[in-house]
């Protein structure tokens, strides 16, 4: 069946719910956290989702859709980054929390991988 709407694609109902988590979190970091790493990691795990939707309504042009599931992905290795950095500095404590996001971040960029090969592969109007 085909999506006809950004909110029946899986990557970004995963992609949403982990944005709102997310942000969140990053609200009970440290509060030298909140406005330097805190901010950046708010802003690219909404620009997951963000890409996700704006190629979705582009998708009538294959290239145009690859290019924001690309953005995508970049701003889920981004928020990975992110994530692996507060854990180092001990700005999030939490080891629990900290593999539990790492895992869904890892698992939803696989998820956006495999979205982008099949947009590549099978694209249709």
């Amino acid at each position: 069946m085909k999506p006809r709407s950004f909110k029946d694609l899986e990557i970004y109902r995963l992609a949403n719910r982990l944005a709102v988590e997310i942000h969140r979190m990053s609200l009970k970091l440290p509060k030298f956290e909140m406005y330097e790493v805190g901010s950046q990691i708010r802003r690219a795990s909404k620009s997951i989702k963000t890409n996700i939707v704006e190629g979705f309504g582009r998708r009538r042009y294959k290239q145009e859709f690859i290019r924001f599931l690309t953005f995508s992905q970049a701003s889920c290795d981004e928020t990975r980054d992110h994530l692996d950095t507060l854990y180092e500095t001990r700005s999030l404590k939490n080891k629990s929390m900290y593999r539990r996001y790492s895992e869904e971040y890892e698992l939803l960029g696989k998820k956006i991988g495999a979205f982008l090969r099949s947009v590549d592969k099978e694209h249709k109007v």
